[in-house]
């Protein structure tokens, strides 16, 4: 966390206990890790993209203080690419912005034009591809090798490890966060429902719970039915592309899962769930009735707990990983 704390706009985000939801659900307890104001960019993205970029220039520095005169001389020489579904685009330009660097970020035809806005208001480049988010990520590849800019993906596939690595470092800053609230209270959830696109959010929350927590809950991926990719590569032991619509649940629409966050999940994840585009939206509607703002990614988990029916007792952790701003 020291590096995210040099960032000015750092500060945890509430955990909330919300009773009457937890009753709705026949739970005891239900937290929410409520991600929708993160750093002033509405989503827990905003942890990943960011300190990778400041992770990256104080490794390529030789130091950790990225106010030094050899950090800033390096950095104004950098330039990060990544395509995104939005979020990630949106840290990896502020996380540029931020410690001086330059970033060009490549967005699929289905990202909503609000996201262009908000990067571009972060001074970092857009491009517009006329594909899926799958094209986007082959054209900021390509861009990267072509321009010797510093790719900085959030997916990770054979030979590209190290940076997304990084990026999934960022998010175990969220369930430190949870760690250390779950300590003072000496109550700890049963049960942790995580959403998934390529799986990064998903790898870093289990992955610290595994190592870090001293009582361990179940932990439940949840997918979008038509975009089950970590599901399909646990279930056949290697990843795998899947094929299906395209979901409103747009952060999560991923139909290839991370190679570092399948091979994290297949051993700490304890069982996964799809949820379709219609629960998702009655999610949306769920919260928004107890001033939760969020999106169908956000809502996910939500979405995944209203069929499940869990013991007496069950106290469950979720994230709302985004605010409307998102959508």
């Amino acid at each position: 966390m020291t590096l995210l704390q040099q960032c000015p706009v750092y500060a945890p985000t509430p955990l909330l206990g919300h009773a009457d939801l937890a009753r709705h659900f026949g739970l005891e307890s239900l937290f929410i890790k409520d991600e929708s104001h993160r750093m002033r960019l509405g989503s827990f993205k905003a942890l990943g993209g960011a300190f990778a970029v400041a992770q990256m220039i104080s490794d390529a520095a030789g130091t950790t203080d990225l106010d030094s005169d050899a950090a800033r001389k390096l950095v104004s020489r950098m330039t990060f690419i990544t395509a995104s579904a939005g979020n990630h685009g949106l840290s990896v330009a502020a996380g540029a912005r931020i410690f001086g660097a330059k970033a060009a970020i490549y967005l699929a035809a289905a990202v909503p034009e609000g996201f262009a806005n908000r990067i571009r208001a972060l001074d970092a480049q857009v491009v517009r591809i006329s594909g899926s988010y799958e094209d986007s990520v082959s054209a900021a590849i390509k861009a990267a090798d072509e321009n010797d800019w510093l790719l900085l993906a959030d997916g990770s596939w054979d030979g590209y490890t190290e940076r997304p690595a990084l990026v999934m470092e960022g998010y175990t800053v969220l369930a430190e966060e949870c760690r250390m609230e779950f300590t003072k209270k000496d109550i700890w959830p049963t049960h942790v429902l995580v959403q998934a696109g390529v799986g990064g959010l998903a790898a870093a929350v289990s992955g610290h719970i595994r190592d870090y927590w001293p009582k361990q809950p179940e932990i439940l991926i949840i997918e979008p039915e038509a975009a089950p990719c970590l599901m399909m590569s646990v279930k056949n032991g290697r990843l795998t592309r899947v094929e299906g619509p395209e979901s409103n649940m747009g952060r999560l629409d991923c139909k290839d899962a991370s190679l570092i966050a399948f091979q994290s999940l297949r051993t700490d994840a304890d069982g996964f769930l799809q949820v379709s585009d219609a629960a998702a939206n009655s999610a949306v509607s769920l919260l928004a009735n107890y001033d939760i703002r969020t999106t169908p990614s956000g809502a996910a988990p939500i979405a995944a707990l209203e069929p499940l029916s869990l013991p007496p007792g069950s106290r469950c952790l979720i994230f709302v990983t985004e605010g409307l701003e998102a959508g």
